[in-house]
């Protein structure tokens, strides 16, 4: 049985999984957040083999989270581009959970703090139009306009646009 793939499909979740779920993928972008840019950077942060980097800072290029300019001297860097920047609060919300289930009793290896101010950065939280925080089980799911026969089957109703 072959691997499904997830950039065919209609949703765009499962699309954004084909670049960021791929183990490496989160990783580099963290690196970038942190302000990495020149490849032998990237190769010593991450303990990565050369090959499997190029081919994800080439993967997070061609999907538009990365562009490749031209470096001091020969070399090439890689920045951020604000598709890039735009998935900076999906990190911070990783980071977060990560921070609170995934640590060993030391903490967190790493902490952000806010540059201007020192205070340290957190996610936010998803709340409901009346600030309290909003649980899978508050929200309501309802097909979008770019949805197929099958969600709206399966949601029913139309999407409300507000």
């Amino acid at each position: 049985m072959g691997r499904t793939d997830f950039t065919r499909m209609r949703c765009p979740v499962a699309r954004s999984m084909a670049v960021l779920g791929e183990r490496w993928a989160m990783l580099v972008l963290r690196e970038a957040f942190y302000g990495t840019t020149r490849f032998d950077e990237f190769e010593r942060h991450l303990g990565i083999a050369p090959n499997i980097l190029s081919a994800r800072l080439r993967d997070l290029t061609a999907h538009g989270l990365l562009e490749k300019t031209p470096g001091p001297g020969a070399r090439h860097e890689y920045r951020l581009t604000e598709k890039g920047h735009d998935f900076f609060p999906a990190y911070l919300a990783l980071k977060a959970w990560a921070d609170r289930w995934m640590c060993g009793p030391d903490g967190p290896a790493v902490l952000l703090e806010e540059a201007a101010t020192g205070r340290p950065v957190q996610a936010r939280p998803v709340l409901s139009a009346a600030g309290t925080p909003l649980r899978p089980e508050d929200i309501r799911v309802l097909p979008g306009p770019g949805a197929g026969e099958a969600l709206r089957a399966r949601f029913g109703g139309e999407a409300s646009h507000g």
